[in-house]
C-alpha cells in the first residue's frame, strides 16, 4: 500500500511537471508507463492526465481518459470544461457541462467560472443568466473567480447594467475585476466612463497591472482622450513599475495617430526596445494618410520594407 502510495505522488508530479511546460511527448510516454504498471485507473491519476493533456490543447486524449474513467469525478469535469474553454472550444464545454449536470454532479467554485467564458465565447446572454442563478443557488456569489466571470460574461453579451450591478455588490475586487469592467466600458465606446472608473481604482488603493493600463489606454484611443491617455503612460512604469509592452505602445500609437500627433508616435516607437509588428506599424502608416504626413510615412516605409529587403 505505502509503495502504490508513493507511486501515484510520484506520477502524478511528474504529471503536473508536464502540464506546466505543456510536454505532451513527456506526457504521453508517462501515460505509458502507468499504464505499464497497472495504476492508470487510480482517480487522481486521470485527474491529473485529462487536466495536463488538456494543458498540452490535446482534448482528444484528455477525452478519451475522460470517458473511460470508472468513476467521473467533478474535478475530472471541471479539467475538460476549463480545457475545451481555454481552447474557445466554447459549445464543447458547454457539452460536458451539462452532461454534468445529468449525471446529477454539482458543479463547484471551480466549474463555473470556465462555464461563463463558454457562455460569453457564444455570446449566449440567456444561458449566462442561468448560470448567474446557479452562482447564486450554490453559494459561489461571493467567490471572486465566478464574480469576476459573471462581469466579463455579461460586458461580452452587452448587458453592461448587469455588469456593473454584479461589480457593485462585490465585497472584494481585484485588478481582474477592475480590468473587465474597464474594459467593457471602453470595448461599448463609454471611454469616459471607463476612465472614471480607473481613477476609483486607484482611489481604491488597487494596483493596475498590465491587463488594466491596456484596457484604458484602449479606451482613451477610442475616445480620443489623449491628454488623458499621455497621464496614464507616464503613471505606468513611473508609479507603478509596470514597463510598457507592444500592446501598450500600440495604445499610444493609435492614440495619437488618431489625435494627429503622428511625430509624437512615430518618436515612441523609436523608444521601444522590442521590435514593432504588423499592427503597430499599420496604426501609425494609417495615421500618416489620414492626417497627410508623407515625411513620417516614407520614413516608417523605408523602415519596415527596408528590413523586410535586408537593406
Amino acid at each position: 500500500m505505502c509503495n502504490l502510495a508513493h507511486d501515484i505522488t510520484f506520477y502524478a508530479s511528474l504529471i503536473e511537471s508536464c502540464s506546466s511546460t505543456k510536454n505532451l511527448s513527456t506526457l504521453q510516454k508517462i501515460h505509458a508507463r502507468i499504464l505499464t504498471v497497472g495504476i492508470a485507473h487510480h482517480d487522481f491519476l486521470r485527474a491529473k492526465l485529462v487536466s495536463s493533456y488538456a494543458s498540452c490543447a490535446r482534448m482528444h486524449e484528455a477525452a478519451h481518459v475522460f470517458f473511460r474513467a470508472n468513476r467521473q469525478t467533478t474535478f475530472l469535469y471541471n479539467s475538460m470544461i476549463k480545457g475545451y474553454a481555454s481552447l474557445h472550444l466554447y459549445r464543447q464545454s458547454l457539452h460536458v457541462f451539462r452532461h454534468m449536470l445529468q449525471r446529477g454532479k454539482l458543479p463547484d467554485r471551480r466549474t463555473l467560472p470556465s462555464v461563463l467564458k463558454s457562455c460569453a465565447g457564444i455570446s449566449s446572454l440567456h444561458l449566462g443568466r442561468q448560470v448567474h442563478v446557479a452562482v447564486l443557488v450554490h453559494g459561489f456569489s461571493s467567490d471572486v473567480a465566478a464574480s469576476n466571470s459573471l462581469v466579463t460574461m455579461y460586458a461580452k453579451s452587452g448587458d453592461l447594467d448587469s455588469a456593473r450591478a454584479v461589480f457593485d455588490k462585490m465585497l472584494e475586487r481585484n485588478s481582474i475585476t477592475w480590468s473587465a469592467m474597464i474594459g467593457a466600458y471602453g470595448a461599448h465606446g463609454l471611454s469616459g466612463e471607463a476612465l472614471r472608473l480607473f481613477d476609483g481604482m486607484l482611489a481604491a488603493g488597487e494596483s493596475p497591472d498590465g491587463v488594466t493600463f491596456t484596457a484604458v489606454l484602449t479606451a482613451c484611443s477610442h475616445g480620443g482622450l489623449t491628454e488623458a491617455g499621455r497621464r496614464v503612460w507616464k503613471m505606468m512604469e513611473g508609479r507603478f513599475g509596470v514597463r510598457p509592452v507592444l500592446e501598450h505602445y500600440t495604445c499610444m500609437v493609435d492614440m495619437l495617430g488618431r489625435a494627429g500627433q503622428v511625430e509624437e508616435a512615430e518618436a515612441l516607437v523609436g523608444e521601444m526596445d522590442e521590435e514593432p509588428d504588423e499592427a503597430l506599424w499599420s496604426a501609425l502608416l494609417g495615421a500618416c494618410r489620414v492626417h497627410g504626413k508623407v515625411e513620417v510615412a516614407e520614413r516608417v516605409a523605408e523602415r519596415v520594407y527596408g528590413r523586410k529587403l535586408g537593406i
